[in-house]
């Protein structure tokens, strides 16, 4: 029998925060084991477990997976979040990939140089680009592809509650995502993973972007 899920990454949201919420709107428990040091980067490598030399890795099933994607498309496929057929697939997909281009600009914010600068083109691209995606495609439904929750919801979810920390107002314009977000946020699952005290990460800090910068050995910034 597999043991517990566990998920080796940094104490912080990052690119293994979609996982968690997969994960808990998927009631799989997990432990974590947070990345503090550079030794134990360097101990994963030697270990040869990161195969593109990369975290997050998750293990699950008697396995080391590699790469946020691949993992997500596991959870979402084992765990029946990711529609009924081929059709469904594909629509959820490009929902989710568009998500994952809007949390990977958010993500970046603490990061870099001017994140005021930054965050204003964020806001611009969610409410001109993204958001007017998800609300037609949310008009007269609950969920956003075949009348059943998946992943890009939760994904959506995700990306929304994120945006609101930084634009409290940013839904006031979307009133079919702001259902969703309002309908999703009932759920027993996600109630629980937005209490205090559940394994959902705070807003990147100084010691977070510190340690990752540790950790990796680079300055990483952003423009």
């Amino acid at each position: 029998m597999a043991g517990k899920v566990v998920l080796h990454y940094f104490n912080g949201r990052g690119r293994m925060e979609s996982i968690r919420w997969l994960l808990a709107v998927a009631e799989v428990e997990f432990d974590e084991v947070f990345l503090t040091t550079r030794q134990q980067y360097e101990k994963l490598l030697s270990d040869g477990v990161l195969m593109f030399q990369q975290v997050p890795m998750v293990e699950i099933d008697g396995m080391k997976l590699v790469q946020t994607k691949a993992i997500l498309n596991y959870i979402a496929e084992k765990y029946n979040l990711h529609g009924k057929d081929l059709k469904d697939r594909v629509m959820i997909n490009m929902y989710w990939d568009g998500l994952i281009d809007l949390i990977k600009m958010i993500m970046s914010v603490p990061f870099t140089i001017d994140a005021t600068k930054k965050l204003n083109i964020i806001q611009t691209k969610a409410k001109e680009r993204y958001f007017p995606v998800y609300e037609k495609a949310l008009s007269g439904q609950i969920y956003l592809v075949g009348g059943k929750l998946s992943c890009a919801d939760v994904m959506l979810l995700e990306c929304v509650l994120m945006l609101e920390e930084k634009f409290p107002e940013i839904l006031s314009e979307f009133p079919n995502i702001k259902a969703l977000r309002d309908r999703m946020i009932q759920l027993p699952a996600v109630a629980r993973f937005l209490q205090p005290g559940s394994k959902r990460k705070p807003q990147s800090d100084e010691v977070y972007v510190k340690t990752v910068r540790e950790v990796f050995n680079v300055n990483l910034v952003f423009p």
